[in-house]
């Protein structure tokens, strides 16, 4: 039996959400037909997060307590208002910043603005001041308090004290800026990191020890960093696998964190490409280590435009996995939107409306389709730049100021609130027939269904200028009805807004440049 269910979206200025309703002001004549295919299971999705890094070590620290309480509701709040709607976005997984210490060194460090530089648990002494990172440690305290059960601690630089350089950054000789004989100091210092988070009550799930190896990190770069090459990856998971067992710790690894996603599959000369099979092919030393994850971690900077390249790129990506072990994830562990783009946004400024949160929409669209991302992370939960990098946003004030919402906080809203750990994504076929590619500006639609409730979660981007009609099918539905839809909406108008249920075999217009979430539980 097909059930026919329907998406809607809002149109500034127009109230196109009455039940049943059909625009009289259609753009197309033919309505397309999406058809969710049940029985046609991929990727299970086991989170959605942001990092700390590192507006958070002073809000966090010196904000008063009513705007840190904004912030991390509208990050991690799964509770609705009186109204129905969200209150925030409901991330299920924090990235906490694991800092090398760049902050007590001040002007010294290399690193030119203190936002960017970070505190260390260790001392000058070699002793730890679990004291340090207060406000980070707020803001994973406070994500815990809302439900969030998974916890990255991720590592932008070895600390200061264990580096060749003494500083937090490399030295532009695209070598690790940690010598072989320390790393087994620098994995007991993540593993002692990782024991006190255990005992505070808010475990790190993972450590991700390096982070896009694949630059240079000299001082110019104005952040903590440090590049590696594989085989130097491979020296510090080793010594970190030891003593997690060694401490009898559960936090598995991360890596690589790669810089574009291309590394992943890639072969370069200076050893820091190709590290799917790098790290899990054949050959690999690691592979088996027990404490390793098994998933690739990349970033999805520079590969987003044009829609054709990224697109491929991603293809590619995702066949690389398959090609060196089927058994073996994908996670997008970080983006934010770099400059201009594709002609469509230009600049690097602030920009909180609705074309940034559609192209961002897009992006976790092809990199959960084409890649099959199991997770998707964004960079900045919280930003004081003026810069297309922040959830939320702030006044450049280290000790009070306004908080300022996104759409692109609310477009990925649509995804982390609704699509929880443990969902699986599900196929859609579509009636145009129309490629990724030539899709790509019109209308998407995604599936997903979580198999302990039977709750199907779809999200519709209408990237287009036009006003779209469709509907949307089932197939494969064993054994139960889906009676309504509840529908959140975010567009230039609304934040996650929702609005009236929809019920099965209805025509719907969506309106232009919109997001919009469907949930509803199969009976």
């Amino acid at each position: 039996m097909r059930y026919i269910i329907l998406v809607l979206f809002s149109l500034c200025g127009c109230d196109l959400f009455a039940t049943g309703a059909v625009t009289q002001n259609r753009q197309d004549n033919d309505p397309v037909l999406f058809t969710i295919q049940i029985d046609q299971k991929r990727q299970t999705i086991h989170n959605f997060g942001a990092s700390d890094a590192w507006s958070t070590q002073f809000v966090g620290k010196y904000w008063p307590l009513e705007k840190r309480e904004k912030i991390a509701d509208l990050l991690f709040s799964q509770e609705f208002d009186s109204q129905g709607n969200p209150k925030g976005i409901g991330l299920s997984l924090w990235r906490f910043n694991i800092g090398a210490g760049s902050a007590m060194q001040g002007e010294e460090s290399g690193i030119a603005t203190a936002w960017r530089r970070a505190e260390s648990f260790l001392t000058a002494d070699s002793t730890y001041n679990w004291q340090k990172q207060q406000g980070q440690q707020w803001f994973m305290k406070a994500a815990h308090d809302r439900g969030v059960r998974q916890f990255t601690g991720f590592v932008n630089s070895p600390p200061v004290l264990l580096t060749k350089n003494g500083k937090a950054h490399g030295d532009g000789s695209g070598d690790a800026n940690i010598s072989p004989d320390k790393y087994e100091y620098f994995a007991d210092y993540l593993t002692k990191i990782a024991a006190y988070f255990r005992d505070s009550g808010v475990p790190l799930t993972y450590i991700s020890p390096v982070n896009e190896p694949q630059w240079n990190w000299a001082s110019g770069n104005g952040q903590e960093g440090s590049p590696y090459r594989n085989t130097e990856i491979a020296g510090v998971v080793e010594a970190l696998d030891k003593k997690l067992i060694e401490y009898g710790l559960d936090t598995k690894i991360e890596i690589p964190e790669t810089a574009q996603i291309d590394f992943l599959y890639s072969r370069n000369s200076d050893g820091r490409g190709n590290q799917a099979e790098f790290f899990f092919g054949r050959e690999s030393t690691v592979r088996e280590l027990p404490s390793l994850a098994r998933k690739m971690a990349g970033h999805s900077y520079f590969t987003t435009y044009p829609v054709d390249r990224m697109i491929e790129q991603r293809q590619k990506l995702w066949e690389s996995i398959q090609d060196t072990d089927r058994g073996l994830e994908y996670w997008m562990t970080e983006f934010c939107v770099l400059g201009n783009v594709d002609g469509v946004l230009q600049g690097n400024g602030r920009d909180l409306g609705i074309d940034p949160a559609l192209y961002v929409a897009r992006v976790m669209h092809y990199d959960l389709t084409i890649a099959n991302a199991s997770a998707w992370q964004w960079w900045l939960g919280v930003s004081p730049y003026d810069y297309k990098d922040g959830l939320v946003y702030i006044d450049n004030d280290f000790y009070d100021g306004e908080v300022y919402d996104s759409k692109i906080l609310w477009a990925i809203g649509n995804y982390s609130r609704f699509i929880r750990p443990g969902s699986v994504r599900i196929e859609v076929s579509r009636s145009d027939n129309l490629s990724p590619i030539d899709a790509a500006n019109e209308i998407l639609v995604s599936s997903f269904m979580h198999p302990e409730d039977r709750r199907v979660t779809l999200i519709a981007i209408n990237y287009s200028e036009k006003d779209r009609e469709i509907k949307i099918g089932t197939t494969g539905m064993a054994a139960g009805t889906v009676t309504e839809w509840k529908r959140y909406v975010t567009s230039s108008q609304y934040n996650l807004e929702k609005k009236p249920s929809v019920l099965p075999d209805e025509l719907i217009t969506i309106p232009a440049r919109s997001v919009v979430s469907m949930t509803s539980s199969v009976r």
